[in-house]
């Protein structure tokens, strides 16, 4: 049913006249995020400018008792920033952040920044790489990512391999709780006394409250860099160079995965990178740090991957040919849209050594169903992302690529990893999280999200499963 017209007027005077969605046509926009194979229309979608504003809405919203959820760029892949509500079918309001997208402060000389939740990942590392600094989360949506929605995925990126992922540069955390309080977690860098909430809130995925400013960790540019790709004309041995090269002692910045179909894809479309096309997989192995040494480390790391079946390896010339490389990487989701109409990515981490057989059986399943199945991923930490090309309108396609879906995903669960590694469990994992909890843990975990969001109205539906619905909403929505 549509928002009521006194609470979207209520809206509008605390957000303004032009801050507050709810034609069809606006709301088409919002229906669903980078996974295709889940949407929800939204009641609304409300553009706040100011932590008040948030907060005001969130007020309001709890008073009606209307669900609702955070939004960012959109960019996710576990549809966490659908317009859920408390019941199948249902719908919800979408406080959507983007124009809350201002640097307020930066701090060189504690190596911080405070940012609001929509400033786009790679604008921050622009707007201090002059000073000789970055942020080191890079996802590969960072162009068009948003810090809040890193902070609520707890997302990675290649680099994460040495650097950790998003949790480990954060530092303070300004919230808007489910209630419409302002709190505060963490702090300038200290260590906090206590629990660390800070923590917790970080890959909540929007279940916990919503952030309003964000206290960041800016790291120092490394003095020098090298960047290797090595091609295979065996899918296997890549994998196996992957544990080798950790098992010698090396740490890569990034070590990343790219298969054969992926390859051909980057290769026709703007993003070319210089990939050969002719073989199974190339790993783009990447050391930084001081200068002295990492000529040793590089040359290591080459001689690695030749004794497991690299047919070449080769050293980007410059920071142009660097960037071309990255680039064909970073921009392989998007040259495989040119594939099909559409794509479905999962997320899913093995152990390393488990590399080799986990992608044969992959392989096996999309045989088996009849789909269209790329590899491109981050091979450092285990963290598959098997990305199969489908048609929307297709729907025996569609289901074929649910199920295979499912079957990637247990087996990797099989092999000891877990159901997501970056993207988080949204609404698309949401039924996995069985597979590797008891319900014993999943009861804990909804005890904690009960004192945060004991309405269960903030981002219903995600992350944990519950057939709790919503406390008031039905009488809410019927006043």
């Amino acid at each position: 049913m549509p928002l009521p017209s006194k609470i979207v007027s209520q809206l509008r005077a605390i957000c303004g006249s032009d801050a507050v969605l709810t034609e069809d046509a606006d709301l088409l926009v919002y229906e669903f995020d980078a996974v295709t194979t889940h949407k929800a229309r939204p009641l609304a979608v409300i553009f706040p400018q100011t932590t008040e504003h948030v907060a005001q809405t969130v007020r309001l919203l709890m008073e009606y008792g209307i669900p609702y959820g955070p939004r960012g760029a959109g960019t996710g892949l576990s549809s966490g920033a659908l317009a859920v509500g408390c019941e199948q079918g249902e719908s919800a309001v979408i406080i959507e952040m983007a124009r809350m997208n201002r640097i307020l402060e930066l701090d060189f000389a504690n190596q911080r920044a405070i940012v609001q939740p929509g400033v786009v990942n790679l604008r921050l590392s622009q707007a201090i790489a002059s000073q000789g600094y970055h942020y080191a989360p890079d996802p590969s949506s960072q162009a068009s990512c948003t810090l809040g929605g890193n902070v609520a995925e707890n997302s990675g990126g290649p680099h994460c391999l040495k650097y950790g992922m998003t949790t480990n540069h954060i530092l303070g955390l300004e919230v808007v709780l489910p209630d419409g309080q302002i709190t505060q977690f963490g702090g300038d860098g200290a260590d906090t006394i206590g629990y660390d909430l800070l923590g917790m809130f970080v890959g909540s995925e929007g279940t916990l409250g919503i952030a309003t400013k964000i206290t960041v960790k800016l790291s120092r540019n490394p003095q020098t860099v090298v960047t290797l790709l090595a091609d295979f004309m065996d899918v296997n041995d890549a994998s196996r160079a992957v544990s080798a090269i950790i098992a010698a002692g090396l740490l890569p910045a990034a070590l990343e995965m790219i298969d054969q179909p992926t390859i051909r894809a980057v290769e026709s479309s703007i993003y070319k990178a210089g990939y050969p096309t002719d073989v199974a997989a190339c790993l783009i192995v990447e050391l930084d740090g001081l200068r002295a040494g990492i000529d040793g480390q590089a040359q290591r790391a080459r001689d690695i991957c030749i004794e497991h079946g690299a047919r070449a390896v080769r050293e980007a010339r410059d920071e142009i040919e660097r960037k071309k490389l990255w680039a064909g990487r970073k921009g392989a989701f998007g040259a495989l849209g040119r594939v099909s109409p559409d794509l479905f990515v999962q997320d899913a981490v093995v152990p390393r050594t488990k590399l080799p057989e986990v992608l044969a059986d992959i392989y096996k399943i999309a045989a088996k169903h009849q789909i269209r199945l790329c590899n491109v991923f981050h091979a450092g930490d285990g963290n598959l992302h098997p990305s199969i090309n489908f048609d929307g309108r297709n729907a025996d396609e569609v289901a074929r690529v649910h199920i295979a879906g499912k079957e990637i995903m247990k087996r990797c669960v099989e092999a000891g990893g877990s159901i997501t590694g970056e993207h988080g469990v949204g609404v698309d994992k949401i039924g996995y999280m069985p597979m590797i909890f008891d319900q014993a843990s999943l009861d804990a975990m909804l005890a904690v999200k009960e004192v945060f969001n004991p309405t269960g109205l903030c981002n219903p539906g995600k992350a944990i499963p519950t057939q709790k619905m919503c406390r008031e909403y039905r009488k809410a929505v019927k006043t």
